[in-house]
């Protein structure tokens, strides 16, 4: 279905149901459950898309922007008058209200995949919606910098490596036996499973270039594993990892950080996103503490919530 509204002579809204085509964002394009109907909203400027807005609708009236990834939210992908992106948040949510929703829940993307976030979130809070929860992402921002920490700490591990017989290699996924080790690993440990296999192959299949495989190996034994993703043509997105629990080797982890940003800078990406920090809702003070050695940011994802 399709609806057009005049906000003013030169930018119109165009709702409908999700077209499937590719985004830079390319999780944003996906259909990654199957009982809920998708609907895109787009701010148009002489057919040209100045802002856009994905989001599953549920039968019980949950809209969710978007299901099963790491953020949803609006994408701004220009200057926009102030008064048209509150004229078009409006128009979404009475196009959300006719299509039977009863709540809308959406993460927006941290500030540095999306600039406009700060000012979304303001209009946001002004239209009523609630904030639902926060995570702390760490990041590692800026290419030139990128590269000069890595050569720094690619020098300071290369002794180390050598010393322990290890060997990392970074990589497109070939076969997915990596993720049965991520899992048993991570079981060991007591860590909640919380990715999909099943989507996660989907979506490595459908788009195999933005998927990479980090593997630490002693001697022919692999002892961990980290699996990164583009999220967005300019960032580089840390989603999951495992260490073998009966490894004595303690540099597993540090070296699937420092090769984490040689791809980042191989990748030539404007930044590394390193994720958040969190055990059952709570702050992981030791995990954040070790991924400060390897970042020089952080920024926050909000979760919001509108109920009608």
């Amino acid at each position: 279905m399709n609806s057009v509204t005049n906000t003013d002579s030169s930018y119109h809204f165009a709702f409908q149901e999700l077209d499937g085509k590719e985004r830079d964002f390319f999780l944003s394009g996906l259909k990654t459950v199957d009982d809920a109907i998708y609907y895109q909203a787009q701010l148009l400027k002489k057919r040209n898309i100045k802002a856009e807005v994905q989001v599953a609708l549920y039968p019980d009236g949950r809209a969710v922007s978007i299901p099963k990834a790491p953020f949803g939210g609006f994408w701004v992908y220009t200057e926009v008058n102030s008064e048209v992106i509150v004229s078009f948040l409006n128009a979404w949510i009475i196009f959300l209200k006719e299509k039977g929703a009863k709540e809308i829940i959406l993460t927006q993307a941290p500030c540095v995949y999306m600039p406009y976030t700060d000012r979304v979130e303001y209009f946001l809070q002004k239209r009523g919606f609630e904030l639902l929860h926060i995570l702390n992402h760490q990041f590692y921002e800026g290419k030139k910098r990128m590269k000069s920490e890595l050569k720094l700490l690619l020098s300071k591990y290369s002794r180390k490596v050598k010393t322990e017989n290890l060997k990392v290699s970074i990589g497109k996924i070939q076969n997915f036996n990596f993720l049965n080790e991520i899992r048993l690993w991570n079981q060991a440990r007591g860590y909640q499973i919380t990715f999909d296999e099943n989507q996660l192959l989907a979506q490595v299949s459908t788009f195999p270039e933005r998927y990479f495989v980090i593997s630490v190996m002693q001697e022919d034994t692999c002892i961990g594993h980290a699996l990164a993703v583009k999220l967005t043509s300019n960032s580089l997105y840390y989603f999951l990892s495992a260490i073998d629990p009966a490894t004595k080797i303690k540099l597993a982890g540090e070296l699937i950080m420092v090769n984490l940003l040689k791809l980042a800078v191989e990748q030539k990406v404007a930044f590394l996103d390193l994720g958040s920090s969190e055990v059952k809702g709570e702050a992981n003070h030791s995990l954040i503490y070790f991924k400060s050695k390897f970042s020089n940011s952080s920024r926050n994802k909000i979760t919001w919530r509108l109920k009608f």
